[in-house]
């Protein structure tokens, strides 16, 4: 079985294929060349589009307008070959590529995404308490850009590089679960996007 998972929430956006849970491949890019990169999986692996059976997206919290077009990717695809679609929260994702780790997304406006107790907030940095973040690694942008705020707090953010920091689309297509029409899919944003906010 062929699937097919990417994540544009973050400023870099993950791809990957999948045969029968086994990747094929996988790449890393901006989100605006995203179906370029689709193309390119596919190229790589010799595999035609008309052999997908499913796809995965990642539903953040993250950039609205990154959201939208992994959805909007995810809804023309789904429709042009007749494969189901199932979301995977951005957050849960880079979770579970480093067990134990607190995922921590740049939220823009000077906060975070992340996770309490399970669910995904913002919040500023400095409203993460010391012991949410004693000797915890955390790991995402977020991480990255506030390495100063959450060290000095007691965590433990991996370099820069690391990997750990990328919603990695092959951890999507390995949490997927609830499998269904694509326009069922929602993004989850937290808060109001900035557009939203103006208007009041």
């Amino acid at each position: 079985m062929l699937t097919l998972a990417f994540d544009t929430a973050t400023d870099v956006a993950t791809s990957a294929l999948l045969e029968d849970g086994n990747l094929l491949g996988e790449r890393t890019g901006k989100p605006t060349s995203l179906l370029e990169d689709v193309d390119a999986l596919f190229g790589d692996a010799d595999a035609e589009p008309s052999e997908l059976r499913r796809i995965v997206v990642g539903t953040g919290p993250g950039s609205f307008t990154g959201l939208r077009m992994g959805l909007a990717a995810s809804r023309a695809l789904a429709l042009a070959l007749d494969v189901p679609v199932a979301g995977v929260s951005t957050l849960d994702a880079l979770a579970a590529s480093a067990p134990g780790a607190l995922p921590v997304i740049d939220a823009r406006r000077r906060e975070v995404f992340t996770l309490q107790d399970g669910n995904p907030v913002a919040l500023s940095p400095n409203e993460l308490s010391n012991t949410v973040l004693l000797g915890r690694v955390c790991v995402g942008n977020g991480a990255v850009r506030y390495r100063d705020v959450l060290e000095e707090a007691g965590a433990e953010v991996p370099p820069d590089e690391s990997e750990l920091h990328l919603p990695r689309a092959a951890v999507h297509a390995r949490l997927a679960t609830d499998f269904g029409p694509a326009e069922l899919v929602e993004p989850i944003y937290v808060r109001a996007p900035d557009a939203d906010r103006s208007l009041r």
